[in-house]
């Protein structure tokens, strides 16, 4: 694609990266059979295609933000399947990502839409916070109807139905420290508590500590790392996101530095994908561009991690059918696909994959509040493929898949740590009970 930036425009090194990133797109178009908005939609607008062309004559002109491209722009799921099947190598998440933060810089949102982004942005990163909030929708709940019969209350409604009917306590989410090798010691690992995870399930986290205690490897849950940045991120509130990344830096650089990590264990893929980046998100900041880049490198999602060690024979081998649902930020932003199929098969579970697997779920961090009508379709047809598996359960590496899918069918869903963590001699997952 031909660019027409000025010198004064590439000075600045954000434009400059997303004028080479406009530069390897060849218009061809296979984007769009594979992105989920322009699947539902049929708006070229709403693929990746259109999309850079309206980010393209944004920035080459220079100009703030317009309803239009905000539109467009807010409608994309960050999913990154068009990654995935570009032969050009277009990297669509780091100029979808530039894009928001020009947005966020010069686009006034009306004020419902600043009041319930805030309101996100203040309150998921937080487990606290998150925590509390989730009490309160349940008080809330009897008034999502109403707030579904107006237009600009329709994300609380859908912040409303995902909000489950009860929250597990505190107490139940793994302690920070070390938790130390039931057997030789093999390694020793660090593990992301993250945000809404550590609130919605906090057994995803202590399935994983168990898994690898159990396999001999020391994890660490270590004090004072916090939301990994992707909520905030993805809004284009990049200061706060920003912000996340050094705070976790500097807990990951502490343990390092302390006793060495093998690896920086991550359950939740929608983070993983945003810790890889952290390298590049950093990379301009004279402090942390070195240690990021470091610590980008030792990020690896629990099941990549697993699948580079020896492991035991299963001790307990289930004859369930497991469909996997390969989360968009697993296949397509970390490039993750065999592994977890793998690991599930080992473990003695029959597993198969839903057709359009490709396909997002329609959680997307925020997208299934802020955009709840796209969501709700792309949940509807996620769904009926697997269903059409007809799963004993339901497996994926991400908390966000887990709670979207979930609102959407009667078959259990689980993390495939947690299935892992059973088939290796811990217990059974209550939802299976």
């Amino acid at each position: 694609m031909q660019t027409t930036f000025t010198a004064e425009q590439l000075a600045d090194p954000a434009t400059a990266e997303s004028e080479q990133i406009l530069r390897k797109c060849v218009h061809c178009g296979f984007c769009t059979a594979t992105c989920p908005t322009y699947v539902e939609l049929g708006n070229e607008l709403d693929s990746p295609r259109g999309r850079i062309y309206l980010i393209k004559d944004m920035l080459e002109n220079g100009r703030p933000a317009d309803p239009e491209v905000v539109t467009h722009i807010d409608r994309c799921l960050s999913c990154l399947s068009c990654m995935t099947t570009c032969p050009s190598g277009v990297n669509y998440m780091h100029l979808v990502d530039h894009a928001r933060v020009h947005i966020e810089k010069t686009y006034r949102r009306p004020l419902h839409e600043r009041v319930i982004r805030t309101v996100l942005a203040k309150t998921l990163p937080y487990p606290d916070r998150f925590r509390a909030s989730l009490k309160l929708a349940k008080l809330g709940k009897p008034l999502a109807p109403v707030f579904r019969a107006i237009p600009g209350l329709k994300p609380l409604a859908a912040m409303l139905a995902l909000a489950p009917d009860s929250v597990p306590p505190a107490s139940s989410v793994p302690a920070q420290g070390a938790h130390e090798p039931q057997r030789e010691k093999r390694g020793r690992v660090a593990l992301l508590s993250g945000c809404a995870q550590s609130v919605l399930d906090p057994e995803i986290n202590a399935s994983t500590i168990r898994l690898l205690t159990r396999f001999g490897y020391e994890t660490v849950v270590p004090r004072g790392e916090g939301c990994c940045g992707a909520l905030v991120h993805h809004m284009g509130r990049e200061e706060e996101a920003l912000a996340f990344a050094r705070n976790n830096v500097d807990a990951w650089m502490r343990e390092i530095e302390k006793g060495g990590l093998d690896a920086i264990i991550i359950t939740t893929s929608g983070c993983g994908t945003t810790i890889k980046d952290y390298g590049h998100m950093l990379r301009l900041d004279p402090d942390y561009a070195a240690k990021a880049a470091r610590v980008s490198a030792l990020a690896k999602d629990v099941s990549e991690f697993l699948d580079t060690i020896e492991l035991p024979e299963p001790e307990h081998v289930s004859d369930l059918k497991v469909t996997y649902h390969s989360a968009c930020s697993m296949q397509h932003g970390q490039r993750i696909r065999r592994q977890p199929k793998a690991l599930l098969t080992k473990a003695g579970f029959t597993v198969s994959e839903p057709r359009e697997g490709h396909l997002c779920c329609g959680s997307a961090g925020t997208y299934n509040i802020m955009q709840p009508e796209i969501s709700a379709r792309l949940r509807r047809r996620k769904v009926k493929n697997i269903e059409a598996t007809k799963p004993d359960v339901i497996a994926t590496g991400n908390i966000g898949c887990i709670t979207q899918i979930a609102g959407g069918t009667d078959t259990p869903i689980l993390h495939t740590v947690q299935l892992l963590d059973w088939a290796y001699g811990g217990p059974k997952p209550q939802a299976l009970g």
